[in-house]
């Protein structure tokens, strides 16, 4: 990858009419992935994105991003790229946000893709310009870099957005008369600094940043409600995703084997002062830090109970201990948000939209949605096998293909089980959580039947993957 910063360019606007094109939302990951896909098949689109430029929350420049100094991926590089875009051998097994900025930017360069999209330009609202028709058109408003709205009709929508911009705020009992945050609130180790921190939620994001106020807080005290399965990032010095054998083992010998596995790299974070979990391993996103328990085992952090209340600068917990505090970071992870459509459009239901793959409305069909998945190991090429699915369906919507119309009948439902068997837990974080094996070979095999219109940038993406 190249060193040097990109300064995007001024958008300019699509000649050909916008009810021949796609409608695309986002200019991260997933928007990639959409406009890369979009592109190899021929497809039209217009391409939004609030701010100047591509990478979303991993540009830490976005005045929406909720990435903090030191982040890193929490998943090998290998095992998250693109296939047909390897990120450089010198690049660390687990890049900071620095590294993954370059990566989507000359992502976007190689296959030129900063040219669909409009910087600078927010999506307003999306609906349908003829709500009982499946196959309707779709008015996008949009507000302009110049704040002015605009609103033009496309004949189909793909939304990516992403899932981790709009925050989960709990409520408590009581008021807390220090500083109240949360984590897309925090940047930098500096505002802890000389304070007495609580962490609330021990999920990646609360053990990363556990880890950063030991070298900053006056004392740091993380609270937690259930207990968790920590998995260290090297193993035989190697990252931890990369290893395993060719053959998968079943589901309950695979949760026995891998949950030993851990304690003996990790021990029992019982011993820490975490709960047991009332889970068996895989069923909740495991915590893939083992820092976290080095400094507990040093006395740097210690554990507490759910918060039962608060009261000035005292927190109660539910263990009846309490304890005065400055800094309450709540680490209570991120909502689904699509504030510019209405909830009924995407088959929303109790915590999250019901979307057959994760992806397709069973009432429209040029509606999409990349990126609303969690998985274990699941990877940008997870999204990007998503984002191929969607182009080769609206492809073959385009020219009536047989398969296509089949595929569509397909997404009316029954929706097929995606779990592999694990019985995920009943939060909000996990409504859209997927087995990522049962998950990618399911995409590709529906991928599979579908025609492929051979667009621009398909020979250079497979002459960049042969390198």
């Amino acid at each position: 990858m190249r060193n040097d910063r990109h300064t995007a360019p001024a958008a300019t606007r699509q000649a050909q009419p916008t009810e021949t094109m796609v409608a695309l939302i986002g200019a991260g990951p997933s928007g990639l992935a959409g406009a890369r896909n979009l592109q190899r098949c021929g497809i039209a689109f217009q391409g939004f994105e609030a701010y100047s430029d591509v990478g979303g929350l991993w540009n830490i420049r976005n005045p929406r991003s909720t990435v903090y100094a030191s982040a890193h991926l929490i998943s090998s590089k290998r095992t998250t790229e693109f296939t047909e875009f390897p990120m450089d051998d010198e690049v660390a097994d687990y890049p900071s946000h620095r590294e993954l900025t370059r990566y989507f930017s000359d992502f976007a360069d190689r296959f030129d893709l900063r040219r669909h999209f409009r910087f600078n330009v927010r999506v307003e609202k999306v609906e349908p310009v003829r709500p009982e028709d499946a196959d309707t058109p779709w008015r996008v408003t949009v507000r302009n870099a110049e704040g002015a709205l605009e609103s033009a009709v496309y004949k189909g929508v793909v939304i990516a957005n992403g899932t981790l911009s709009e925050p989960q705020i709990p409520r408590f009992f009581g008021q807390f008369a220090g500083e109240l945050l949360h984590t897309c609130q925090y940047k930098t180790a500096e505002q802890l600094k000389g304070k007495r921190v609580l962490i609330v939620g021990a999920g990646n994001s609360g053990c990363d940043i556990a880890v950063d106020a030991v070298h900053a807080a006056q004392n740091v005290d993380i609270s937690v409600r259930r207990g968790y399965y920590f998995v260290p990032k090297y193993v035989f010095g190697k990252p931890a995703d990369t290893l395993g054998g060719k053959r998968s083992l079943p589901r309950w010998l695979k949760q026995k084997v891998d949950s030993q596995v851990l304690k003996w790299f990790t021990g029992d974070p019982v011993r820490f002062g975490f709960p047991k979990p009332d889970y068996k391993m895989y069923e909740s996103h495991p915590i893939v830090n083992s820092l976290i328990l080095h400094h507990l085992g040093h006395g740097d952090i210690q554990v507490r109970a759910d918060i039962a209340r608060f009261d000035g600068h005292t927190v109660h917990f539910k263990d009846s201990k309490q304890q005065d505090y400055d800094l309450v970071l709540l680490a209570t992870g991120y909502t689904l948000h699509y504030p510019f459509m209405e909830k009924a459009l995407l088959n929303w239901s109790g915590m999250a939209p019901r979307l057959y793959l994760n992806i397709f409305n069973p009432r429209y069909h040029r509606l999409a949605v990349l990126g609303m998945l969690e998985a274990s190991g699941l990877g940008w090429q997870g999204r990007y096998e998503q984002a191929e699915l969607v182009a080769r369906y609206f492809h073959g919507l385009d020219v009536r293909a047989p398969a296509a119309l089949r595929f569509q009948a397909k997404v009316a439902g029954p929706a097929p089980d995606l779990s592999g068997g694990y019985r995920y837990l009943q939060l909000e974080r996990m409504a859209y959580y997927v087995n990522k094996d049962v998950y990618r070979r399911t995409v590709r095999e529906a991928a599979a039947v579908l025609p492929a219109a051979v667009g621009q940038g398909v020979a250079q993406g497979a002459s960049h993957a042969a390198r």
